[in-house]
């Protein structure tokens, strides 16, 4: 092989390596364009269509942030290991947690009450979803909707039948948000097994008629059979048999007069805040002292919450846990 080939050759060897490198370099180039260009798109979160009464909302599959504007909501999310970022008020009740599920909302906000919340504390929490009831939807859903998908869980107001298990379909939905269902089922079926051995204990009883009665600021009301879970858990569930002034569906009226014809054995007696006075003068009464249960010391009093208690698993395992104090 003579100089001038051998030279030509070592020429196209080194032109051939250049190639080949440049090549190399604008592949890796590319290719490093490419994953900073994946990493500028945004990722879309997975999403699910949920049905509820105002149509459909899409929320998020997976909920960090959820804002809650009703007392049986809390509870439903507590039983299955979910706290919210924000909660209701009662105002009537001093205007913060409801003091039976306060234990484990430490940390949560407040961000007013079902009928007039605080918009800006809510838009400031960034929700997912805010869960809100049936009956208060009307006043909030529009400006809740505008600020996350707003979800009005219930059935309108008292369109129950006689179905003594409808609260249990929200604590059902409200699982179903965050793929717990199983373990809602499973906290339900504690609640019925701890509900029968309680009915059972109260059956036993040779006379175990209740009546269920609320004192307010002027009157005193008697609480009706059925009409609400709290009602139907007493009488349907636990076995206490009703007194003959107790009505079916609806709460009345109860006057003092009447009030000595109450054949209770056992009463529970719920008092308003602003009820007090009130309280004084019924216990003052000649009328009220002729009644059965007070005259045996079976008048039993609690707190305020039994009517928000008897929506959600916690609650009404706290109503049967004083029923139990109750009867012994």
């Amino acid at each position: 092989m003579n100089k001038h080939r051998m030279m030509y050759l070592v020429l196209w060897a080194m032109l051939l390596l250049a190639v080949t490198a440049c090549g190399k370099a604008e592949g890796q180039a590319s290719e490093s364009e490419q994953t900073n260009q994946s990493a500028n798109q945004p990722v879309e979160k997975a999403t699910r269509t949920v049905t509820h009464l105002k149509g459909e909302a899409i929320v998020p599959a997976k909920i960090d942030k959820i804002v809650v504007l009703s007392a049986a909501y809390i509870d439903h999310l507590l039983t299955i290991g979910e706290k919210p970022v924000g909660v209701n008020v009662e105002t009537r009740y001093g205007g913060d947690y409801l003091p039976y599920l306060a234990s484990e909302l430490e940390g949560v906000q407040l961000v007013g009450s079902a009928d007039s919340p605080n918009l800006e504390a809510i838009v400031q929490l960034e929700p997912d979803v805010i869960l809100i009831e049936s009956r208060t939807a009307e006043n909030t859903y529009d400006q809740l909707a505008k600020i996350a998908p707003t979800l009005v869980l219930g059935t309108e107001w008292l369109e129950y039948g006689d179905d003594t298990t409808y609260w249990t379909a929200d604590l059902l939905k409200v699982a179903e948000l965050y793929d717990k269902v199983d373990l809602a089922k499973v906290k339900i079926a504690e609640l019925d097994a701890k509900t029968k051995q309680a009915s059972e204990k109260i059956k036993a009883i040779d006379n175990h008629n209740l009546a269920y009665l609320r004192v307010r600021e002027k009157n005193l009301q008697i609480y009706a059979e059925k009409g609400h879970p709290t009602n139907t858990l007493l009488y349907h569930d636990l076995g206490f048999t009703k007194t003959s002034l107790t009505p079916e569906e609806q709460r009345g009226e109860l006057s003092l007069e009447v009030i000595s014809g109450l054949d209770a054995d056992y009463i529970v007696l719920e008092v308003d805040p602003n009820g007090q006075d009130n309280l004084k003068s019924i216990n003052d009464s000649s009328f009220w002292n002729k009644v059965s249960a007070v005259q045996n010391n079976k008048v039993y009093e609690t707190d305020s919450f039994w009517l928000f208690k008897g929506w959600g698993v916690i609650g009404r395992g706290q109503i049967i846990d004083e029923v139990l104090k109750m009867i012994e």
